[in-house]
């Protein structure tokens, strides 16, 4: 009788893809997969957690990882606690000094017994602080969740995320389409995007000038864009990064390029801001039209993740194209495999944008091969503040 195999076996050790897969890995790859296989088959073993629990040199390891496979299946709960906070402006009652639980039930309008389940769910999570009996303050991820405007933008943004993943299995397979993402994003998928109107993109650039402000900063604290002339903001929305840059370069000029129902209210705001004279925008696809010449500085701030190889591609061609020699691109975005922050990456932001219906992330290195191919001849990662937010790449032809 054939011996069984354990489920985290290989079952295709005999296929001759796998076995010539194998081999080009190299001697490092065979060897650790056999590491990785062992340990797999230990963590299976219901005899080794029970003897990882007990024994005291491995007992705090067990724990640790059975409170993250815990929080893995618990997170869309997490989730939901958070965006009751939100809608119930949990945050802002909790602002100022310390709230006694019945005028916080009176405020939120629900029962004693809702408001404690809610506020001490809360607070398992940080994002409210139990002060005395019956007596909650701000913990310290809501009060940083507080001085985070955009970050709390995005939470009220996501029960359409919510929603698109319902199914995920139905997601992937392209069976749940047209998905609410897809709707709110109106550019993604259109197929002419320079007939969008203001009311099918308002709702989106809105919330990405609400998001914006935070990434604006840690861009321009990595990289002195008053060593240049004039900015060329691609896909600039309303223009919250260009008028940052020229907030920061008193002598620098800039444009913003964005379709011609959003830039309308980048020059609003740009004006608004005192900047007129020093900004101009240019309605126009930037995954079809020629960009603008003129500038010795552009910028691409959160915008080659949302679109598909083909479309970055093109993009990038257009960015060198419209460089003078000695130009600089400024590439900024989260960026897949981020050390520290692996799941923004591949997990957050890999189904929001196969949700979105375009898109993926991708590493500093597919970013740079991009680059490369598309004619720039150096390109240089800069450190960031917080790189979960956004990474930063400059390259020049």
């Amino acid at each position: 009788m054939a011996a069984e195999r354990s489920p985290t076996d290989s079952t295709s050790d005999s296929d001759p893809k796998t076995g010539l897969a194998r081999l080009k890995a190299g001697p490092g790859f065979l060897f650790g997969e056999r590491w990785v296989r062992l340990r797999n088959r230990l963590l299976a073993d219901a005899r080794f957690h029970r003897f990882a629990a007990d024994f005291p040199l491995t007992a705090w390891l067990a724990r640790k990882r059975s409170r993250e496979v815990f929080d893995l299946a618990a997170g869309f709960v997490y989730s939901q606690v958070l965006l009751a906070c939100l809608k119930l402006e949990v945050f802002e009652a909790l602002s100022g000094p310390a709230q006694e639980t019945a005028e916080l039930a009176r405020r939120f309008d629900l029962s004693m017994s809702a408001t404690r389940r809610l506020l001490e769910a809360a607070a398992a999570l940080r994002l409210t602080q139990k002060m005395g009996p019956d007596l909650w303050s701000l913990g310290d991820l809501g009060a940083a969740l507080m001085g985070n405007p955009g970050g709390l933008a995005m939470i009220a943004h996501h029960p359409m995320l919510y929603t698109d993943l319902a199914d995920p299995v139905a997601l992937l397979k392209g069976e749940s389409r047209p998905t609410e993402l897809e709707r709110f994003w109106a550019y993604a998928t259109a197929d002419d995007r320079g007939d969008l109107n203001t009311s099918a993109t308002d709702a989106y650039t809105r919330l990405m000038a609400d998001s914006q402000s935070l990434i604006a900063d840690d861009i321009l604290d990595a990289y002195p864009v008053g060593q240049h002339h004039r900015l060329l903001d691609v896909g600039g929305g309303e223009g919250v990064f260009l008028s940052a840059a020229l907030g920061r370069a008193g002598g620098l000029k800039g444009t913003v390029f964005d379709l011609p129902s959003v830039v309308a209210r980048a020059a609003e705001r740009l004006d608004g801001a005192g900047l007129g004279s020093r900004a101009e925008t240019v309605g126009g696809d930037f995954t079809a039209d020629a960009l603008p010449s003129g500038h010795d500085l552009i910028s691409l701030v959160r915008i080659v993740h949302d679109h598909d190889d083909d479309v970055v591609a093109g993009l990038l061609a257009r960015v060198r194209a419209a460089l003078p020699e000695g130009g600089t691109l400024l590439l900024a975005e989260p960026m897949a495999g981020t050390p520290g922050a692996e799941a923004m990456g591949a997990a957050y932001f890999g189904f929001y944008l196969m949700a979105m219906g375009s898109g993926r992330p991708r590493t500093e290195g597919e970013l740079t091969a991009m680059l490369r191919r598309a004619g720039f001849a150096t390109v240089t990662p800069l450190k960031t503040r917080r790189p979960l937010l956004t990474s930063v790449l400059v390259a020049r032809p």
